[in-house]
Order: C-alpha cells, then sequence, then structure tokens
C-alpha cells in the first residue's frame, strides 16, 4: 500500500534583515520589502518525508504552501528535491490572515485532496514564530499529531515512531495514522537538489487554488477571519555587558551550575 504525503512549506520574509518597512499599515508584514526564502523547518518536514518516501518507494508528496504566486519558487525547490507535485492556496481574500484563518484555509485544500495519510511541517515559520499552524490544522482536520518530531524511526501503512526533541531531554512515540507531524530543527536537513530532477521540473506547472476551488467559507479568510492584530514589530538586538566571576572552587562551580539550569539557560 502507497502512503500519501501532504508536506506543509511556507515562502517566508527573511526577517535577518528587517528595516522600516518591514510592516504595513494595516500591521501584517510588507514582503515586498523583503527577500523570499523557503522556511527552514519546513525543508526538515520535507526531508522526513523524503526518509519515508526512501523506506517505502511508492509513497507520493504534494507540498502545499498558502502565498503568493511567487510561492511557486519553493514548490519547485521541493520539487528538485524529490517531491512529486505541488499546490499553492492563493486569492485576494487570503490576504493578512492570521494563524487561525492560515490554518482553516490549508485544512481545506488538504481536505480537497482527499485521503491523506501523513501531513509534515515545520514546528514555525521564522516571520511569526507561534507555532499554532500545525496543530490548528490538525485540529481541523480531526488528526491527531505529534509535535518536535526530530527523528524518523519507522514506519508502516497503519502507523509511525517518532523521536521527538524536548526541553529537557527526548521521547520516542508511536502513533496510527492518519496524522499530523510538526517537524524540528534539530532534525536532519533538507538534502541538495537532484540533478535530474532540477532538469525534469525547473519549468513544472505548480497548480493554483483559490478560495473557491478549496470551498472556503469567506468569513474566515484574511483579515476578517483573523482576530490576531499585530501593532507593531521592531528590530531587536540582544546584547549583554554584564560578568560574573567565581571562585576557582567546586562549591562555587555548583552554585552557579544550579543558577544556569534554574534560569533554564541549560539544562
Amino acid at each position: 500500500m502507497s502512503l500519501k504525503i501532504v508536506v506543509l512549506a511556507k515562502q517566508v520574509p527573511d526577517t535577518r534583515n528587517v528595516g522600516k518597512d518591514a510592516m504595513t499599515a494595516e500591521g501584517t508584514v510588507n514582503r515586498q520589502a523583503l527577500d523570499a526564502i523557503f522556511n527552514p523547518e519546513d525543508l526538515n518536514a520535507l526531508e522526513m518525508a523524503l526518509a519515508i518516501k526512501d523506506k517505502k518507494k511508492d509513497t507520493h508528496i504534494t507540498v502545499v504552501s498558502m502565498g503568493p504566486d511567487r510561492a511557486s519558487e519553493i514548490i519547485r525547490d521541493a520539487m528538485f528535491r524529490g517531491a512529486d507535485d505541488g499546490i499553492i492556496v492563493s486569492d485576494k481574500k487570503l490576504a493578512g490572515s492570521d494563524t487561525l484563518a492560515t490554518s482553516y484555509a490549508i485544512s481545506q485544500a488538504i481536505k480537497k485532496l482527499g485521503k491523506v495519510d501523513i501531513v509534515f511541517g515545520g514546528r514555525q515559520a521564522i516571520d511569526g514564530d507561534t507555532a499554532q499552524v500545525g496543530p490548528q490544522t490538525a485540529e481541523k482536520l480531526e488528526y491527531p499529531q505529534i509535535t518536535y518530531a526530530e527523528e524518523l524511526i519507522d514506519v508502516t501503512d497503519k502507523d509511525i515512531i517518532i523521536k521527538r526533541r524536548l526541553e529537557r531531554g527526548v521521547e520516542t512515540v508511536k502513533a496510527n495514522l492518519p496524522l499530523l507531524i510538526t517537524v524540528h530543527s534539530s532534525a536532519p536537513k533538507a538534502r541538495f537538489y537532484n540533478a535530474k530532477r532540477l532538469m525534469a521540473y525547473k519549468n513544472a506547472e505548480v497548480k493554483i487554488w483559490n478560495a473557491d476551488d478549496i470551498q472556503a467559507d469567506d468569513t474566515r479568510l484574511g483579515l476578517t477571519g483573523s482576530p490576531t492584530k499585530v501593532k507593531k514589530i521592531d528590530s531587536v538586538v540582544l546584547t549583554h555587558k554584564d560578568n560574573i566571576t567565581i571562585e576557582p572552587t567546586g562549591e562555587a562551580i555548583d552554585g552557579l551550575m544550579k543558577e544556569l539550569i534554574n534560569s533554564h539557560i541549560i539544562g
């Protein structure tokens, strides 16, 4: 039996270079003012999906992205690495969507695809850092979910075993299919482009679905369907000039270690 996998991918603004024009008057990100890149943890998610395809050759991977037409760049990027096809959910009605509206649109697109065994996505996107879209999509699909996935241990036609990266260690879990998995940045990095696939898919057509195609309720899309409002975006540079000097004794070192652990700096 073949597995049908969806990988959620987002083309995000490069938030490492946030300037004064990074925000619009409506409180949304001005994506035209920033370079667009493939969201890093979505690449980790793609690699975990491709690892399943390595084990089960008849696996089919569809990449789904919500955004403007230029998001076709990351769809083809994924195809160069091993994905089979991709879809962009794009409509002016989606402009300004928060995580609630985004997860609704994405879940509608996945439902249109029919039976899907596994949905992969990055833990969070670097332009929002909320880590909400994956879990919210799982809820709307009524799928169980595994978060913070770090390593694929095993997969069958009925279940999957995943190692999770937690704050103070790791956890290995087993879950039945279908389900949604969000992938941590500590998971394996995405493989490089395949030269043959690059030549084959460099001009590949990417399907574009609008709000009507996914049978979406317009009141749940865009700014209308988004209760979250961003008031301001600042570029913050963290600096710290304080230092602590301790005596070279076992007692002093022990005290420092306890302070670092209690402050959640290490541990």
